[in-house]
């Protein structure tokens, strides 16, 4: 369990410093920083994926933003085929080899992707966004309303995300950083969806706390939300 919390708080303190000024963003900085780690997933499906989509059939499902393939292999494992897209084609490969290690490489499609520019075809009875918080430039709300408008009739879109900064992060030097990320509280998602009215359902729109390990191994908790819906018609 503290080498998951690890290797997730390595890949949660990357995403939220994505597309800093002077860091450089698209596809060449995501490559050059997935190539800089053997690996920052720790492996392991989010824990509000597993949550929310374990009482679901499988069908048809959408990985935004997939890495190294944690969500999309676990979902391919219970049965989902499903598409699982990133900007990096570093990560992408690598997702590719842990899905065939995982024996489930023909139930998972991997596309490349920078969410802002494009998005993958077709129509999804599950569409999650886990975690996808940037730095700077990156147009998260229109890209969302874009991912309700894939998910099929009867679908569920699953969108995660963190509450705010992690105590380990409340320090003044990320002062600048901090003031260029936005955490969105369960209601500001589901109104910026902009779903509607009487064709979408909200099943969940919640913060919830979880326990993670702080970098010198000190038990922590981290606050996230999650937002739930189910397209009716």
């Amino acid at each position: 369990m503290a080498d998951h919390q690890t290797h997730e708080q390595q890949h949660e303190q990357q995403r939220e410093r994505q597309h800093t000024p002077d860091s450089g963003s698209g596809r060449a900085y995501w490559d050059d920083r997935y190539r800089g780690s053997e690996r920052i997933w720790s492996g392991a499906a989010n824990a509000v994926l597993v949550r929310e989509t374990a009482d679901l059939a499988p069908g048809r499902a959408l990985d935004l933003g997939c890495g190294e393939g944690g969500d999309a292999i676990w979902l391919a494992r219970r049965g989902w085929r499903v598409t699982g897209t990133d900007i990096s084609g570093v990560a992408l490969e690598r997702a590719a080899a842990h899905a065939a290690g995982a024996g489930v490489a023909d139930r998972v499609r991997w596309e490349r992707h920078d969410l802002a520019e494009s998005f993958p075809d077709g129509e999804f009875d599950l569409v999650c966004a886990c975690f996808l918080h940037t730095v700077g430039e990156f147009p998260r709300e229109r890209v969302l309303r874009t991912a309700a408008a894939a998910v099929a009739p009867g679908g569920v879109l699953l969108v995660a995300g963190h509450a705010g900064w992690a105590p380990w992060q409340d320090t003044a030097a990320m002062d600048e950083l901090r003031r260029a990320v936005r955490f969105p509280t369960p209601e500001q998602v589901v109104a910026e969806l902009e779903l509607p009215e009487g064709a979408w359902e909200v099943l969940l729109a919640e913060e919830h706390e979880r326990a993670q390990d702080m970098p010198d191994g000190t038990p922590g908790t981290r606050t996230d939300n999650a937002v739930k819906v189910r397209r009716l018609v």
